[in-house]
């Protein structure tokens, strides 16, 4: 009662217990399960093996065959195939009519799934519970939707699966035609059938069904290779258009490097460099609206009373200096789709799980604290990194060009210490990208500066 990933382990500690996909602390969580009564469990078959243990080495493959005769005369022979090097295992199913009348039957497999284990604060925002890849579509059900009642799905089930951020387990019917997903919660437990429809298996003949399986991580490169779509499964919503290149990038990054700290500055540098020209030109923006910022003091001066007079000569004034009065803004609007889906890769891609940087900082996937001799209340630990990133924050926007708004101004203000908050519990890998792309623009800030001395 255990499925153990012996490259996975439950913490980033050497010590800690690998991860077993199976939970067999909890005796009703078997995920996989077949039966012949629509998921009824009325009468399960109780398999004997054709051996005591299965051993499979790396690059190897191995086959082990059960068999189990129930009351009505049906024999269920049972095949499982596996891959030393797949987290597939091929699974057949042959049920035999031994008795003298016809029997019908309605094969299902039965998934029941507790929590694989449960997650750092910073991933309970991530999706975690019962999915289906139906009808060319991700569907992801939340648990709390399951217990206000039974959820079916009627169409092309490619996969069935339960899943977290990084670890999922998968049912994959191979049968043609349409399957039926009913998922339904108890407490802790999701349980989901998967039915395939009613058989008439008369006396003597055979009915042969596939349901291959799929326990294993959430890691892109091994379910692509693996088939079946399965690789759907990571799904970085909005944003998927930018998260799968950035954490392909990241992944070429760390095979010639082999330090996801390291590919996350570089890679940091890739987007800047990208944005530096339009960034440039923002930033050179706000310097000349600094520059406009008595001319428009005199204007609101003279036209307090005539607010649409005053609107036509600011217009007219940006004009004439060729001011864009929101190209400021135009670059950091630009940048968020990108925070937002390296946040989504630090968050949800197994690569980065329990990876290290350097010093103090060795998961990336978690926020960085710096342990000292005593606790921290709520913190555990000094976070270094995004104090640092909180700080280059407050330095850059005292090198930016201050609005004329005294009211924004003081906002502003404020900023750096608002994303320190909001950072501290973030993952230390997006604190860094945050942390390297805030020195970035420093140093382009510094140079613009220099540029409009001279000028």
């Amino acid at each position: 009662k255990s499925f153990v990933l012996k490259k996975y382990r439950t913490e980033k500690d050497p010590n800690s217990p690998l991860m077993d996909l199976v939970k067999p602390a909890n005796p009703a969580a078997l995920p996989f399960v077949f039966t012949l009564d629509n998921g009824a469990e009325a009468q399960l078959p109780i398999f004997t093996s054709d051996k005591e243990q299965l051993s499979v080495q790396n690059g190897a493959e191995g086959e082990l065959v059960m068999a189990a005769l129930l009351d009505n005369g049906l024999k269920i022979i049972r095949t499982l195939h596996f891959n030393g090097d797949s987290y597939l295992v091929k699974s057949q199913y042959t049920v035999t009519n031994t008795g003298t009348s016809s029997q019908q039957i309605s094969p299902a497999m039965v998934m029941t799934n507790a929590p694989f284990v449960a997650g750092k604060k910073s991933n309970r925002y991530m999706f975690s519970g019962p999915s289906i890849y139906l009808d060319d579509k991700l569907i992801e059900t939340r648990v709390k939707k399951l217990e206000k009642g039974p959820v079916v799905h009627q169409g092309n089930v490619k996969w069935a699966a339960y899943e977290n951020n990084y670890f999922m387990s998968a049912v994959i019917p191979e049968q043609n035609g349409s399957a039926q997903v009913t998922m339904t919660a108890a407490g802790p437990l999701v349980r989901s059938v998967v039915s395939d429809g009613v058989y008439a298996v008369a006396p003597g003949e055979s009915k042969t069904l596939t349901y291959d399986t799929y326990l294993g991580p959430k890691k892109l490169s091994v379910l692509k290779s693996t088939g079946f779509d399965l690789d759907k499964a990571v799904n970085f919503g909005w944003f998927d258009i930018l998260a799968k290149p950035m954490l392909f990038l990241l992944n070429f990054l760390y095979g010639y490097i082999g330090n996801y700290g390291i590919a996350i500055i570089i890679l940091t540098c890739l987007i800047k460099a990208v944005f530096w020209p339009i960034t440039t030109k923002g930033m050179k923006s706000m310097k000349n609206m600094q520059k406009l910022q008595p001319k428009m003091a005199k204007l609101k001066e003279k036209y307090k009373d005539d607010p649409a007079k005053m609107q036509q000569e600011t217009m007219a004034m940006y004009k004439t200096y060729k001011v864009n009065p929101v190209g400021g803004c135009l670059p950091m609007v630009l940048q968020i789709p990108f925070f937002f889906a390296l946040y989504r890769v630090l968050m949800a891609a197994i690569e980065l799980r329990h990876a290290p940087f350097m010093l103090w900082i060795n998961d990336l996937s978690a926020p960085d604290r710096l342990m000292i001799g005593f606790d921290i209340p709520m913190l555990h630990g000094i976070p270094v990194l995004t104090l640092l990133m909180g700080a280059s924050m407050y330095l850059q926007q005292k090198m930016t060009p201050t609005t004329a708004d005294p009211t924004q101004a003081r906002i502003m203000q404020f900023l750096p210490v608002v994303f320190t908050f909001m950072f501290i519990n973030f993952a230390s890998g997006l604190v860094l990208y945050w942390f390297v792309n805030n020195l970035l623009s420093i140093l382009q800030q510094q140079v613009i500066n220099r540029q409009t001395s001279k000028a």
